[in-house]
């Protein structure tokens, strides 16, 4: 049985450790890639079948891996491995959004070191509709997801709005469920964490950390696309202003 494909998440992490060692590949032998190995066996990514292949992520094949990041590197200047093509476009993530890309690999591996990303669920919409992951990562999509479905959490915000008078409206489009669906709408809202998992990181939710959206401005927020993958309701409106003030072509 082959081992599967690498994924986002996976790619994540190993081109991580690439940058931090000056884009230079690793060695079957260095601590660093014994530690990764172990990591991305531990991933809830892959079921247990696609785990049990005999060289499922091991150290051979994550040194491999390191090696095709560095050699593909444009600064390199030697001749390329050959590589897929998921591996170029994290190169070129890495490059354009260093930080942003590190800090994501550094709330993986935080979240799965204290189990809390072990724990939680799949997520119907953790994959976007054309099977792309977020620049964030799968299993970053995830957890945000799944925290913003805590229905503890939004049912305290909506509290919060009540007690300050607010209303229950979204705060990118003001579409108000109650008022275009009645007695069927009133008290509906959904909720969206402003700042993505890798800023905030794995923290305990504050109400403040939350925005009122409605469906399609929620959706709006968390959709990818290259080289952006989270949108706070600002960036929203900014996004719709600018669309509304183009001519159609």
């Amino acid at each position: 049985m082959k081992s599967p494909a690498w994924v986002w998440d996976e790619l994540l992490l190993a081109c991580s450790l690439v940058a931090n060692n000056h884009w230079r590949e690793l060695r079957e032998t260095d601590t660093q890639v014994r530690e990764l190995s172990e990591l991305l066996r531990a991933l809830p990514l892959h079921d247990a079948e696609a785990r049990s292949a005999p060289k499922f992520r091991s150290t051979g094949s994550v040194s491999r891996k390191t090696t095709d990041l560095a050699t593909n590197h444009p600064d390199y200047p030697g001749k390329p491995t050959r590589c897929g093509k998921l591996d170029r476009v994290m190169i070129a993530a890495f490059i354009e959004r260093p930080s942003d890309l590190s800090k994501a690999a550094a709330a993986i591996r935080d979240g799965i070191a204290s189990d809390r990303l072990s724990r939680v669920p799949e997520q119907p919409d953790e994959v976007t509709d054309d099977g792309v992951t977020t620049l964030e990562g799968r299993l970053l999509a995830r957890w945000t997801l799944a925290r913003e479905r805590d229905p503890k959490l939004r049912r305290l915000k909506i509290a919060q709005a009540r007690r300050l008078g607010q209303p229950l409206r979204c705060e990118v489009c003001t579409f108000d469920f109650g008022r275009s669906y009645g007695e069927l709408g009133e008290g509906y809202i959904e909720v969206h964490h402003v700042l993505p998992l890798h800023i905030s990181g794995p923290r305990k939710t504050e109400l403040d950390d939350l925005a009122f959206l409605c469906s399609n401005c929620h959706r709006m927020c968390h959709r990818s696309r290259p080289g952006e993958s989270w949108r706070t309701p600002a960036a929203l409106r900014a996004e719709i202003r600018e669309a509304v003030s183009t001519p159609p072509r």
